[in-house]
């Protein structure tokens, strides 16, 4: 899944992406339904909300990887949130990134390929580090794997759920 993201490649990216939120306006606008054209204008502005408030975490590795995922091949479509107060924590963000980008690697690998695979991470923010909670749904072929990775990790993670459609843990990572 490795993809050298220079400033060219992400900023056409989002340069696609966001042809293709106007387009959705603008089709939602001619076909006179203003209430979902609003509802898409604020979906867009949720985002960004989310963006900036990830960025304002000051891990700029594990940003990055978070705001390019949906670019990439994988399996599954990718939400995320910020919860809490935002401020920066102090951690190894690049041990939070390598950890995170084995996992949607690995997931990628235990999930069905072309189903509707979503994980979706809420972030909170503590004095102690940072909660992660990782919620999957989809269609899941190899659980036994991903229940040995997620074991196997060396992280903080409470598993709650694991069954053939979903996946729900929390992951604690720590200030350094």
């Amino acid at each position: 899944m490795e993809n050298n993201w220079d400033i060219v490649n992400v900023l056409r990216y989002a340069r696609h992406d966001w042809l293709n939120k106007i387009q959705l306006i603008k089709g939602n606008l001619s076909l006179n339904r203003l209430e979902r054209a609003q509802d898409i204008i604020d979906e867009i502005v949720m985002e960004a909300q989310q963006e900036a408030k990830l960025s304002n975490l000051q891990l700029p590795h594990f940003a990055a990887l978070l705001l390019v995922t949906n670019w990439q091949n994988y399996y599954f479509r990718l939400e995320y949130e910020v919860l809490g107060d935002i401020h920066s924590v102090k951690m190894n963000d690049n041990e939070l990134t390598e950890w995170t980008s084995s996992f949607f690697d690995f997931l990628n690998t235990c999930i069905e390929a072309f189903q509707e695979n979503h994980l979706s991470i809420s972030i909170l923010p503590e004095e102690n580090g940072v909660k992660f909670f990782f919620d999957f749904t989809g269609s899941i072929q190899k659980r036994e794997e991903l229940e040995r990775f997620i074991k196997e990790s060396n992280q903080e993670i409470m598993l709650k759920e694991l069954t053939e459609e979903e996946l729900s843990f929390e992951l604690q990572w720590g200030n350094t």
